[in-house]
This record gives structure tokens, sequence and C-alpha cells, in this order.
């Protein structure tokens, strides 16, 4: 059968619009700040073999491995065994997922008896129980980090809807509501998405939409063969490191090498350090997401779709018991710390390749604020991601202030917090001036947030990293600054760890700052209008403020 290319466009935007839509219901009905501020969470259509066609452009860590997740479910509940009202569900880091908090949806979407897609949702859950409120950084297994889901199959009515499952669930967590309401957030958002793909199979058939699937899918491979096939055949090496792995002060490497033949890319992160004793693992999901997204953003252009045909034409291996690779059972809480460098390593890889494709490290760190107290009815916990500063381009500044590329969440607004979390106040949110690279063009701006702690026996418990390695400058560029976190109490200064745990008292107040990016190319050829732009704004570079 042929789709029109009049039908096939249409069908291609009305997938897109409908992942899209699932996003927003997903944003909107959850119960979280992390989630209805943050935007930590992701949505996507699946066809009826299972292969990612249509996302919502959420978070890419969590997009690029719901095709891992799923398969993994598939292996214990083939298709031709799901009914309507079944379910899926999956966050266990060894079977396809990433780490605990992050519990993927899937459910089977029926028009007349015939399966015709599934609709799928992932969110961040503030707490699945664990050692410790929201976060463990103290975690020796993944056991201590949360509740397991393996893939699993429920059906809606009979195990969720105050069913055995959702009970269960209720039972090992923190803050049942917050998690059971944003569940089912994610049960609302998969439904729209279901009705969204019956309407296409009523309006179509479902054998047009099924064939128009199958196009959307050839098409982005042909598109992201056709940028590969564009950058020069060669072998390219790229290393990035960690500060450290949460006990020793001694960097992590993670290296790599890009294999580039024609229209395949091959990527081995051979010779990367081993998995570690802390929960700085990333799974293999994670990993290979975080590698293909960087190739994606570097090589190709936006409106490339980014399904499952984006991955065929990309290979990567890894090696088993690597910490991007970790044998069970170790903890994985804080994988997106190696899977930055992951991105931080392709891309200098990708800049021997194609140097005027790439930018310069940024802060490209997920630094995570975790304030939990508990009071006589239960735990009340707030949990943020920060990112920071990107690194500057080769004819632009690096963007001030944001996540980072795979994670991509929002901020909190502060109006938000002092609703839902009356135990801390925010006394500031400011920009780090003197935090971006010098060069050409400057690194992006990190940002500080200080916390006044309002009620005794508050616990911060944070991982994240650049505290020690700053993001490098390239062609000349200056050096982005690090990091830094302290507690002031009274006249004392107390300096803490990037990855530990703190008991906060009344009246302690929690400085966070996060790092810069790199600057592009030598500061002497900066224009000078920009100069007097930065003058201005009262903008300095690392370098100028030392």
């Amino acid at each position: 059968m042929i789709v029109s290319p009049v039908d096939q466009a249409v069908i291609t935007r009305a997938l897109i619009a409908a992942a899209d839509e699932m996003g927003v219901k997903l944003i909107r009905s959850a119960h979280s700040p992390v989630v209805r501020e943050a935007q930590d969470c992701s949505a996507a259509i699946l066809d009826k073999f299972g292969r990612v066609v249509a996302q919502a452009e959420l978070i890419p860590i969590q997009l690029g491995s719901i095709t891992h997740t799923f398969k993994a479910c598939l292996e214990y509940h083939p298709l031709d065994t799901l009914c309507e009202g079944d379910f899926l569900i999956n966050n266990d880091p060894y079977s396809g997922g990433q780490h605990l908090p992050d519990i993927f949806l899937f459910t089977p979407v029926f028009l007349e008896k015939e399966l015709i897609g599934v609709t799928a949702t992932v969110v961040h859950h503030i707490d699945l129980g664990g050692g410790a409120p929201g976060l463990n950084p103290n975690a020796g297994d993944v056991h201590e980090e949360g509740i397991t889901f393996p893939p699993s199959k429920y059906t809606v009515e009979k195990d969720w809807m105050g069913g055995p499952f959702e009970r269960l669930v209720r039972a090992n967590v923190r803050m049942p509501e917050a998690t059971i309401g944003d569940l089912n957030a994610q049960f609302a958002a998969n439904a729209v998405g279901a009705e969204r793909l019956r309407d296409l199979c009523r309006k179509f058939s479902s054998e047009i939409i099924s064939v128009a699937m199958n196009e959307m899918l050839d098409y982005s491979e042909r598109r992201i063969r056709t940028a590969i096939s564009k950058a020069p055949d060669g072998e390219y090496y790229g290393e990035a490191h960690l500060d450290d792995d949460g006990i020793n002060n001694v960097p992590v490497p993670i290296k790599v090498q890009l294999s580039i033949k024609g229209d395949t890319l091959n990527i081995d992160f051979e010779g990367t350090a081993k998995q570690v004793k802390s929960n700085m693992n990333s799974p293999f999901a994670s990993s290979v997401s975080s590698a293909i997204a960087c190739v994606k953003s570097v090589l190709t252009d936006p409106d490339i779709p980014f399904n499952e045909g984006a991955e065929r034409a990309i290979n990567v291996k890894i090696p088993y018991g690597s910490i991007l690779n970790p044998r069970p059972r170790a903890p994985v809480r804080a994988r997106l710390l190696p899977s930055y460098r992951v991105v931080n390593a392709v891309m200098k890889a990708l800049g021997e390749a194609v140097p005027e494709r790439v930018i310069a490290p940024g802060f490209d760190t997920t630094s995570v604020c975790c304030l939990s107290h508990k009071l006589a009815d239960g735990y009340n916990i707030y949990l943020e991601i920060f990112g920071g500063g990107f690194g500057a381009g080769p004819n632009y500044d690096g963007c001030d202030a944001v996540d980072s590329m795979l994670s991509n969440c929002s901020n909190i607004p502060i109006e938000s917090m002092e609703s839902d979390y009356p135990f801390f106040r925010v006394e500031d949110y400011s920009l780090r001036s003197s935090s971006g690279g010098n060069g050409k063009f400057r690194g992006g701006m990190g940002f500080q947030k200080t916390y006044k702690i309002l009620s005794d026996n508050v616990t911060f418990a944070t991982y994240g990293d650049r505290f020690r390695i700053a993001p490098e400058g390239v062609l000349g560029g200056g050096a982005g600054a690090q990091a830094e976190t302290f507690v002031e109490r009274g006249g004392q200064v107390i300096q803490l760890e990037s990855k530990q745990q703190f008991v906060l008292h009344k009246g302690d107040r929690l400085v966070v700052r996060t790092g810069g990016g790199g600057g592009y190319g030598l500061p002497s050829e900066r224009n000078a209008r920009l100069r007097e732009n930065d003058k201005l704004s009262g903008i300095l570079t690392n370098q100028d403020s030392v």
C-alpha cells in the first residue's frame, strides 16, 4: 500500500502533535512540582510493532531509551498477549530502564479489537522509597535507591484504581499522594494519545496509518544517514572526565572512539572506567541515548524526527561492567553524571571530524538539590534539577543558566516553592556574572540559589560534578567556572562536597552555585560591540574575575 505525500505529511504531523498533546496533558495533570513545573517527563507513540514513531520534545535522555525499555517488557509480555485495559510498567535499570525514579508506563491501543499502537509516558517520581527521602547519595546498591518495578503487565481496572498494585505502590513510598497522582497523570496522558491514534485510524484506516508510521521511521533513517555521509570518513577519539567517583578524589575517564564509514557511524567506549561503588553508574539504555543524542545534535538538523529510525545508522558498543554499562545491582541514581561525560567525549571526537559544528563543553552536569522534612503526618520532599552555562559555539555565546541538553528541565517558580514547601524560603536566585569562559564567544553563565532554612532537621541530599574539573574552552577559549555548594551557619561557612547528605538547622543558609560554559576562540577576537554589551550588562568572564 502506498500513502500519498499529502496524507503522509498530514499523518506525520498529527502523530507528532498527538505526542506533544500527551506531554501537555501529563504536565498539567501531575501532582509533583518536579513534573508540573520542571517538566521532568516525556511522552511517545509507538506503532503496533513496538517501535517509537513520535515523541514529545521534552527530556532527551528519557526519550532515547523508550525503545529499550519497551523491548524489555515485550520479552515477558509479547504484543499478541496484550488486551484492552492492560498496561505495562518498567523502571528496572537492568531491564532497559534508566534509574528507578523514571517510571515508564505503556498502554496498548486497540480499535475494534485490533492492536494499532502503544502510547508511552515516563515521569521522574519524587520518591520511590529506598534508604533516604527523595535521594540516597550513600546507596551501596540499587535496592537502597527505591522499589524496582521489573517489566510487568497489569490491568487498570483490577490492579490499579484501588487494586493490589496501587496499594503496593502506596505502601512503599513516603509521599503516596504525589506518587499515585503522578502515575494517574501518566494514565491520563496515555489515554489522550490513544484516542488521537484511534481518530487517525478511523479517518485513514489502520493499514494506512501503519504504512505511514513505517515511512516516518525510514525517513528519519535516510536523513540521519545522509547527515553522517557528509562527515569525512575516519577514526576519531574523545575523552572526558568526571571529578571523582563519589568516594575517592580521583578523576573517572570516559573514552570513546568514533568510526565513520559512508553513511554508518560506530561508537565504541572501550577504555572507559569500570563501574564504581557509588550511584554514578549509567545503565546501558542511558549511555546509548546520550551518545545518539549528541550525534543527532551535532550532525543533523532540528527538523529530523527523533524516532527509532534515527538509531538504525548508529551502532553503540559499551564494555559490560563499565561505568556506562554496569553489572547488576550497582546503584545508578546519578546516572546522568557519566551520561554527560558521554556527550562531552562524543562531542570532542566529532570535533575532529566536523569542527565547525561542535560547541565548547558546558557545565553539562545534572546538579540535583533535594531538601526533605519529616512531619508528624509524613514527609515533605522538594527536589529540583539544576543546569548551568552552555558552552559557546563558533558563532554565538553560550546560553546562560539553563538545564543541560540531556535533561532539559525547567526551573520551579519561587511562588510554587513557597506554596508547597513551608520549611524553607528562597532568598536569592541570580546569575553568576563571572562564571562563563572568556573567548571570541563567551561561555554561558551559571547561577546561584540561596535557601533560608525555616525548620530544624531538614535533610539536604545532592549529587553533581564540575567542582574540580572545569569545562574547558576550545580554540583558545577560556574555561568556565567550577560549581560549589556551602552552608552559612552563624559566622561559619561549611563547604559541602558535590555528592553528599547533610543535616540543616533552622536559620542555616544553603548556597548552591552552578558552573559556567567554556569559551570559543581567542578572547582578543571578541567583537567590540559584544564587549561593550557585556560591560553594560555587568558581565565578566571567568578569567576577568581572577
